[in-house]
């Protein structure tokens, strides 16, 4: 039994045949062999199983779970996870990764109790996370008898052999986010094979807004696309500072004896197998230059011309984690000296249960031209050195879930995502400065309790802008992922389209969900309004985060009407006319806000609604109501109010015109308050606002008193600021 600190956190026992939380019980007529290992850090414990069964796949049943409010995060697909919610053992899918059980003090809810504020104070949050255990993996799933079961696997017939001691890591407290990463700190120690993102560096990237040739060209970009596709978001006023040249840039060949396996206008998936580690003819032109001292070609030269052209800041580029979709091509000699050998691709059962998409299919057909493992580092190295010669600054790695499909005679599934996992990290450190990679297609856990260095990690599915079941699947699917990777990794959000019926859904989303901010718009089809909204005229990118440094943002999204179908295995629009919803919003969605306040802060705050354009003055545990149609969505600002000795209260907003209106400030000084007066630093331009419950005597930018507006009833002050470089802004408000 494991002790949990000052009442925040809560103990954890298996007594009875019941596993309990603080006494209450979560899982019933627990098997005989199951057994609790406690934590050495005291906060939470290991189910363990004994059992002489050997094999390289194996299923226990721990014990009933019925009567309890469960949510699940599980691979849908190989490479992807989304949320699923239930009541009961049966609900929790295959492959589950991640599982939260809400344990009330009493074994019924309160209906009459509204949002769940009292009961809230009554609630343990049990955190469930299947591990790694040498060489085996385990993840959760149901059965029909309502039960809990642990999945164990090794990918490999040969490796059967587990210890079966640390299987589960089981932690309880009353603040679930506290829980989560609590958990996987503690695990970072256990493990010794990952970092929490903590103890990560967080790539330059994420602070800059960037575009992607994706579904812009799909496999069809080439070195002319990629300027022009710069070219025009710059006439725009959005210019990039980062791209992403993705799929299409490489030296690939098909087998002789395949057929092509392409979805709808993207890649060719798995008959096409790399050929060379350099860039194909499309990026492999000659000296174009009239400095005939110059003699840089093909991809450094390319590469230096849009850098100097553009000033971008960064480029990125794409290839799978075995080199292309369908791996390296045997019997080339440019690939001889890595050794690949073709090999089939056997997904899990687990896998197969909930579906076997497009991709993961066209690869089953064709296997996978696998790089000797002993060898890996070498080809990753080579190729990087490569790209960064070329003045490449890092690589979007992309197909990283097939390792545990091929890793039959290589010592099973964890074995071999680790050796190429460490190569891979190995390879970015030597030749990328500002850890340059993003990892993608990686939500397995083999993946992510194997990284210790990768710092930036795709949350979803694909954008996919000619799906329109899709996109309120994607946004919320990366919301409730994001609890759970987030704690490795930065979630990356995916690029979108400006131009899109969907594009401000989109762009809200990105805008508080802390992630960077990159578009894959074709070239002359962006809509400016919408991306003036996340970038700044200087142009930089709008640093946005859940939390900024004086206030706080939340979205509100309305994402009903869609779901991913176990049934049919794809995205289901199953209500073409959702209804409206109703809602609150209050100060407290926006967790730790008191963190930014002032000591002894009483809770009140304002609430600036970005499409309303209505300031809000909320008391402390009130709330906002809201209603939103199907699709639509809100952004407010969340700032906390500022009490000043001269009875005056404060609160800074922002640019209002942008989707998270507080990540402008950059400085709030309250030293001369005595004297009625409150100094801002701003960086961007448009109309700048804050809240005052008086009307300011008057307000100087730079030494220059302006012109403000005023609203006597919501107390919104708004003051224009120019776009002129260099869009940093000195305010003093006189009050």
């Amino acid at each position: 039994m494991a002790k949990m600190v000052a009442g925040a956190q809560a103990d954890i026992s298996l007594d009875g045949g019941e596993l309990r939380v603080s006494g209450i019980s979560v899982l019933t007529d627990i098997h005989d062999n199951i057994f609790l290992t406690p934590a050495k850090s005291n906060q939470g414990t290991f189910i363990g199983v004994n059992s002489d069964q050997r094999g390289s796949r194996v299923v226990f049943p721990v014990g009933k779970l019925k009567g309890l409010r469960i949510l699940c995060l599980y691979r849908f697909k190989l490479w992807w996870m989304t949320q699923w919610m239930g009541t009961s053992g049966q609900d929790i899918p295959c492959e589950t990764q991640f599982l939260m059980v809400e344990v009330p003090s009493s074994s019924q809810f309160d209906e009459g109790m509204e949002d769940g504020e009292e009961q809230s104070k009554s609630v343990y949050y049990a955190v469930f996370l299947p591990i790694l255990e040498g060489d085996f993996r385990a993840v959760l799933q149901g059965n029909a008898h309502d039960e809990l079961e642990i999945c164990l696997e090794s990918g490999d017939p040969s490796v059967q052999d587990f210890e079966g001691k640390h299987l589960v890591y089981v932690a309880a407290g009353l603040d679930p986010y506290n829980v989560i990463e609590n958990s996987i700190k503690y695990l970072e120690t256990h493990l010794q094979t990952f970092c929490h993102r903590d103890n990560k560096e967080m790539p330059d990237v994420l602070n800059w807004f960037g575009w992607c040739t994706w579904d812009a060209f799909y496999t069809d970009v080439t070195a002319e696309g990629v300027k022009e596709g710069i070219e025009s978001l710059e006439k725009g006023g959005a210019p990039p500072k980062f791209v992403i040249i993705d799929d299409g840039w490489q030296s690939v060949g098909m087998d002789s004896t395949s057929a092509e396996a392409k979805f709808l206008e993207t890649a060719n998936f798995a008959t096409k197998r790399l050929t060379h580690i350099k860039e194909n003819h499309k990026f492999g032109k000659g000296d174009r230059r009239r400095d005939k001292g110059d003699h840089r070609t093909g991809l450094c030269q390319i590469v230096t011309e849009i850098k100097e052209q553009f000033a971008l800041k960064y480029i990125y580029i794409w290839h799978a984690m075995v080199g292309y979709w369908g791996g390296v091509k045997p019997g080339v000699a440019e690939m001889a000296q890595y050794e690949p050998k073709m090999v089939d691709v056997v997904p899990s059962p687990g896998v197969e249960s909930n579906g076997i998409c497009f991709v993961l299919k066209s690869i089953l057909t064709s296997g996978v031209g696998l790089v000797n493992p002993e060898k890996v580092y070498a080809f990753y190295n080579d190729m990087h050195s490569h790209l960064a010669s070329a003045g490449i600054d890092g690589v979007k790695v992309d197909n990283q879930s097939i390792l545990e499909t091929v890793a039959a005679g290589y010592g099973g599934r964890v074995k071999l995502a680790r050796k190429y996992h460490e190569a891979l990290e190995a390879s970015i450190s030597r030749n990328f400065k500002n850890n340059g990679i993003i990892s993608c297609m990686s939500l397995s856990t083999d993946a992510l309790y194997s990284a210790k260095k990768a710092a930036v990690v795709r949350a979803s599915d694909d954008f996919f802008p000619k799906d329109p079941a899709s996109h309120t699947i994607h946004i919320a699917s990366v919301a409730y992922n994001s609890i759970f990777i987030g704690e490795f990794m930065q979630p990356d959000w995916d690029m979108f389209q400006s131009l899109h019926p969907m594009a401000e859904y989109h762009g809200a989303a990105r805008a508080v969900g802390g992630c960077s901010v990159y578009v894959s718009d074709r070239p002359g089809n962006h809509d400016f309004d919408v991306l003036k909204k996340l970038v700044l005229p200087n142009p930089s990118l709008l640093k946005v985060w859940n939390m900024n440094d004086f206030t706080g943002v939340v979205g509100v999204f309305n994402c009903q009407g869609a779901s991913w179908c176990r049934a049919t295995i794809e995205n289901r629009i199953h209500d073409e006319h959702p209804q409206k919803i109703s809602g609150t919003v209050r100060a407290t969605d926006v967790l730790y806000l008191q963190t930014i306040a002032e000591s002894g802060w009483s809770g009140d705050c304002v609430m600036y609604s970005h499409r309303g354009g209505s300031l809000v003055y909320v008391p402390a545990n009130t709330s906002l109501p809201i209603q939103l149609e199907a699709r639509e969505y809100e952004v407010f600002t969340v700032v906390p109010l500022r009490q000043l000795s001269s009875g005056a209260a404060f609160a800074p907003i922002g640019l209002i015109k942008m989707f998270n209106s507080g990540g402008a400030i950059k400085g709030v000084n309250y030293e001369c308050e005595k004297i009625g007066r409150v100094d801002l630093r701003v960086d961007g331009c448009g109309t700048f606002g804050a809240y005052s419950s008086v009307r300011p005597k008057r307000i100087i930018s730079d030494m220059k008193e302006e012109e403000f507006d005023y609203e006597e009833n919501s107390g919104l002050v708004t003051v224009r600021l120019p776009q002129q470089e260099p869009y940093q802004w000195n305010l003093a408000i006189e009050l």
